[in-house]
């Protein structure tokens, strides 16, 4: 059992879901966790999270039904730059970001284009995880992506979304097999993560689980168990 999922969204990611964040928690709580992060699509996505909802977060409780939140952002990256969509001012509020490629906010480029996107948005100092960055769509070197985590002390996750049979992201197991590959070999730390769009599937990490463990990943590497280190990693600026 897993005591903690960072990967998560709200009614205010604009799909998916009308669930609140205290919808969120209570689901967590019932589930065991002890640490859920709130994660919503930055403002790139239609309908998703304004600056002010980011903003609000500042002065939200921090624990409800016995769960510690952690309040972030799923951030689009825009270009080849690693521009993201949420200001500095307002990522600097926030306990940290993911950041992703959504087709809607970046067009697919060469494998160099899209491995140095990913890069430069690393480079910025909330910048925590890399989001699913298995998805087919966007192919990127992983080794190299893998120093850049070591250098900028990003996390991989593994992601239950790509991994589930019908999933929309197609057949990802190659590319998480490269990413636990490079993690394992750079001594890595990764986290599983839910990617969950309301309470149904918060802390489910049923496919991630078993995949980790089917290509035999270091649980002392798995974070989300380790939630003092988690914390640590993305607190640190």
């Amino acid at each position: 059992m897993y005591l903690s999922d960072i990967h998560t969204h709200s009614i205010a990611s604009g799909h998916g879901t009308s669930c609140t964040i205290s919808d969120m928690a209570k689901a967590a709580s019932k589930k065991g966790l002890k640490l859920l992060g709130i994660t919503d699509h930055g403002p790139g996505t239609l309908a998703a999270g304004t600056s002010s909802y980011f903003r609000s977060l500042t002065y939200a409780p921090k624990k409800r039904f016995g769960i510690e939140l952690l309040f972030g952002v799923e951030l689009n990256i825009l270009d080849t730059e690693g521009h993201l969509d949420l200001n500095d001012e307002l990522l600097g509020e926030l306990d940290y970001a993911i950041a992703s490629m959504h087709a809607q906010n970046y067009k697919s480029g060469t494998v160099e284009e899209n491995t140095s996107a990913y890069l430069n948005a690393m480079r910025h100092p909330c910048v925590k995880v890399l989001g699913h960055c298995d998805n087919p769509a966007f192919p990127v070197d992983y080794e190299t992506l893998a120093f850049g985590a070591k250098e900028y002390g990003v996390i991989f996750e593994i992601n239950e979304a790509s991994l589930m049979p019908d999933g929309y992201r197609g057949d990802t197991r190659a590319n998480n097999k490269e990413i636990l590959r490079c993690c394992k070999k750079l001594e890595l730390p990764i986290v599983l993560s839910s990617d969950s769009h309301g309470a149904e599937h918060v802390g489910d990490f049923t496919y991630g689980a078993e995949f980790v463990h089917e290509m035999m990943f270091p649980e002392r590497l798995i974070l989300n168990n380790d939630i003092p280190r988690l914390k640590m990693i993305l607190s640190e600026r």
